[in-house]
């Protein structure tokens, strides 16, 4: 039903004129869908209060209740079509009265981690896209049909929902900024291994890709005591983000992976000075994709002791900073990085080689991420002691990926098992800090198992192989035409 439902919505966006990519799609399927969420979310909380007899103040009330303008009920529970806005009515209503009031919770609360705060944030920077108040009617009905109640709809919803971030990546290179292939995102949080009790954080939270997975391999670890879901509900994952969008669309994925209130704020994490960075904001792990490739104007730069305008450079120190001793990080970085030869690339590595234990290099091929032929790398680091030794792996899948043959989650399963012990084998291998140069603190992958055959011929013995190759084709081809 669900995966109809979500076909349905987007055949109505893509019809309308104010949605011309996936990118709008996801947009303005988050905003409707983070209304009825929320919707349900409080009736579930009100019901829970009468049974207790207690009294709940409902955060939205009044006409901008979801069954008050977008889903009105007749006696028998069915929509009530005659009451419910549509047209022009309801397009001018949502964009005019609706928004503007959401937006205004920002305004009325100070604390950017409540839901409250959420609601004005989010309709502070989203806007309705859609031109027909018709088509609009037709979203409002298809998502009324949706349910958030139980752990089966939320599962089914936010596999739904991956595959539409998923298809927003891969519809060009903004929506890609957005997503990193979940089979790698696990394959990192099974390695960094976060535990009940230990905080989880993210500053370039996009799609909150990362935070969902640590939850989901957190809250599954064992059975969880009610105060340890609380912790993970309520203390645990923390976010910020940047753009509007991708603000919207990461804490929607964290709602539908069952967080009910996320810990985003939307706010430029390299805005903030990493010197102002204190022991009480610092967190256990560390996971992220930060985006590369980007020019940080220079009073950006100055919030950092190593001065650059490489996007991932300035977010890398921020991690180092953020996390605790014995902290621990898996970052995603291009792979240029370990073997850049420019002042702040040299700088951080060396920060990198000193100030942590750099435990592990994983060495993707150019295809893992869709779209783009960049190659990249996970730093795996725990923050507080120096690195001895580095182990590399360097995954090959033995095909050539894309759409149809993605990276999956057996291709990285003998790296998830070998990284405990750090096992060598012909993919992997140790570089000790002592074989490193502490002038440029190269660590370029080199991997030593793997020897280039040498062509030791002369041009004189090539020229030769290939004339003789020429008349052996010559030949079969003259037998060839003889038989015929």
């Amino acid at each position: 039903m669900y995966e109809a439902a979500f076909r349905n919505i987007d055949d109505t966006l893509w019809k309308d004129a104010g949605c011309s990519s996936e990118l709008d799609y996801i947009e303005q399927t988050s905003w409707v869908l983070f209304l009825k969420y929320l919707d349900d979310f409080e009736a579930d909380k009100e019901t829970a209060a009468i049974l207790n007899g207690e009294a709940y103040t409902r955060i939205i009330d009044g006409e901008f209740r979801w069954q008050e303008w977008a889903a009105p009920r007749r006696s028998d529970g069915t929509l009530d079509y005659n009451a419910a806005l549509t047209g022009d009515d309801l397009r001018d209503f949502v964009n005019h009265k609706l928004f503007p009031y959401l937006a205004s919770f920002k305004q009325t609360t100070d604390n950017p981690r409540s839901i409250n705060y959420k609601i004005g944030e989010i309709f502070s920077e989203l806007r309705n896209k859609l031109q027909s108040g018709y088509a609009l009617r037709d979203v409002i009905n298809k998502v009324d049909e949706l349910k958030f109640l139980s752990n089966a709809d939320k599962h089914e919803l936010s596999s739904l929902y991956e595959d539409k971030i998923k298809n927003m990546g891969n519809a060009g290179r903004n929506g890609g900024e957005y997503y990193t292939p979940r089979p790698l995102i696990k394959s990192i949080v099974k390695v960094v291994n976060p535990q009940i009790g230990e905080t989880v954080y993210d500053g370039a939270v996009g799609s909150a890709g990362f935070l969902c997975e640590a939850y989901d391999w957190m809250r599954n670890s064992k059975e969880l005591s009610a105060a340890e879901y609380e912790t993970l509900q309520t203390n645990t994952f923390f976010g910020k983000e940047k753009k509007s969008l991708a603000y919207v669309i990461g804490i929607m994925n964290m709602i539908l992976h069952g967080v009910e209130a996320p810990n985003i704020i939307h706010s430029n994490t390299l805005a903030e000075n990493i010197a102002d960075i204190q022991q009480k904001d610092r967190v256990d792990v560390v996971l992220a994709n930060p985006p590369f490739g980007g020019k940080e104007r220079a009073e950006i730069q100055q919030n950092f002791p190593i001065k650059t305008s490489e996007t991932a450079y300035l977010f890398l120190q921020h991690f180092i900073k953020i996390l605790k001793t014995r902290g621990r990080c898996g970052v995603v970085i291009k792979n240029t990085f370990l073997s850049n030869t420019d002042n702040a690339s040299v700088a951080l590595r060396k920060q990198l080689l000193e100030e942590c234990n750099l435990f592990a290099v994983l060495d993707l091929p150019g295809g893992a991420f869709l779209g783009t032929g960049v190659k990249t790398v996970v730093l795996f680091f725990e923050k507080g002691k120096p690195t001895e030794n580095v182990w590399y792996y360097q995954l090959n899948v033995g095909r050539n990926m894309g759409k149809t043959n993605p990276l999956n989650e057996r291709d990285l399963a003998e790296f998830v098992d070998m990284a405990k012990s750090q096992k060598l084998s012909d993919n992997s291998w140790l570089v000790s800090l002592d074989d490193i140069n502490k002038d440029t603190w190269d660590l370029t992958v080199n991997n030593p198992n793997r020897v280039e055959e040498v062509d030791n011929r002369t041009p004189q013995e090539i020229i030769a192989e290939i004339e003789l190759l020429d008349a052996q084709a010559a030949d079969a081809l003259q037998a060839i035409k003889e038989l015929l």
